[in-house]
Parts: C-alpha cells; sequence; structure tokens
C-alpha cells in the first residue's frame, strides 16, 4: 500500500507564470489574511477571495495597456468635469469574514477629502466612488464588489465595457455611468483602447482629450 504523504508549502513559493490563474476553495477569512500577509505588498500577481473562494492570478501586458488606459481615461474626464478625486490604484478592498478585491485602479470622488494622506484603510473607511477591472485571463468578482458596496464597478472584456451601478444591494449593467452621464462611455472606451493597441498609450490618449474637448 503507498502512502500519501501531504507537503505543504508557502503560497509565495508558487511560480505562476503570466497569465496563470489559480483557484482555491474552501479558503477561511483567517487562512486568506494570512495569505495576504504572506504575499506581501510588492508582488506581481492580484488577488480575489468571495464566498471562501481564493483566487491569484498574474497579469499579462493584455490587462496591462488596457487598465493603464483607462485609468488615466477617467482622470481625463474627471479634470474635465471639475470633479477632484484620490486614486487608490490597487488597493486590497476587505469585507471582514466575506469578501477582498483589488481593483485594477480605483478613485474616491465623493469622499476624496476624507483618504487624502490615508497610507493605509481603516476599518470604518468607505468604499472608492468608482473600480476599473480589466478581464483577461479571469473573471471579475461581482459577488465581492458587492459585499464591499463599490458603487460604480467598470469592467473591460474583449472589446466590451460592462458599467454595474449598484442598486439595493444588486448590481445592474447600465448603459451610462451616472459620474459621467452626458457622454457615451460605453462606445467611446472599447474604440480608444482599440486605437491604443494601434498608437500607444500616449497618442490614444492625446486623440481621447481631443474628442472630449470637442
Amino acid at each position: 500500500m503507498t502512502a500519501v504523504i501531504l507537503v505543504a508549502k508557502p503560497v509565495s513559493q508558487m511560480q505562476l507564470a503570466p497569465g496563470s490563474t489559480v483557484t482555491i476553495p474552501d479558503v477561511s477569512w483567517s487562512e486568506f489574511e494570512a495569505i495576504l500577509e504572506e504575499l506581501g505588498q510588492k508582488r506581481r500577481t492580484r488577488v480575489a477571495y468571495s464566498q471562501g473562494t481564493l483566487e491569484i492570478m498574474v497579469p499579462l501586458p493584455e490587462h496591462e495597456i488596457p487598465r493603464d488606459l483607462l485609468s488615466d481615461i477617467v482622470k481625463i474626464l474627471l479634470k474635465v468635469k471639475g470633479l477632484r478625486y484620490q486614486p487608490f490604484g490597487s488597493t486590497t478592498f476587505k469585507k471582514p469574514g466575506t469578501a477582498g478585491v483589488e481593483p485594477d485602479a480605483c478613485f474616491y470622488i465623493q469622499n476624496y477629502q476624507r483618504m487624502i494622506g490615508r497610507r493605509r484603510l481603516e476599518p470604518d473607511d468607505p468604499p472608492p466612488d468608482l473600480a476599473i477591472q480589466s478581464d483577461v485571463t479571469s473573471k471579475t468578482k461581482l459577488d465581492a464588489y458587492r459585499a464591499i458596496g463599490v458603487p460604480e464597478l467598470w469592467v473591460y472584456d474583449n472589446g466590451t465595457l460592462n458599467i454595474y451601478i449598484l442598486r439595493d444591494g444588486i448590481y445592474l449593467n447600465s448603459d451610462i455611468s451616472p459620474l459621467f452621464e452626458d457622454i457615451a462611455i460605453k462606445q467611446i472606451i472599447p474604440t480608444f483602447v482599440e486605437r491604443a493597441w494601434q498608437v500607444g498609450n500616449l497618442q490614444a490618449l492625446e486623440e481621447f482629450e481631443s474628442a472630449i474637448a470637442q
């Protein structure tokens, strides 16, 4: 009879290639917190936790380029609208015992003053007003974002921008962004993401800024 020996190794020792996604079921909240601590802040992986399932993902350039472009587009739009903001990048947002997510980018707008100078999130801090995800090798965990209470979520996936608005605890797929109601976000952004692949992010942003100004 062959004996089965279980070997436990730290998650940080996992060698994941770009584009890889690992899903681990039956992870308790304390285990999730311990894994975050083990992985540390300076890492290339992204994590998402919802309903006891942990996902660890390593982004591809196909993921990073739209992410950066969307983040810069939001900054341009906020400037045009005269709205002040505080970006929080890929900060880990958590609802203890329930969910944890790391958006590709996020922004505090309504509560931006409260978050200025914040080096670490406090337990009573609000969620960001807008979060952005670029889906390539994995899909955004809407349940996690709903648990955390992010009011507006943009998910760019395969040439399509989905805008999710939180209403009464449920995400509704919307044709418009409440933040930019007078701008056809869903039509404009995919066009300029595709343009960025052709001419680079900088020129695409310059063309976007010119188009918005008109």
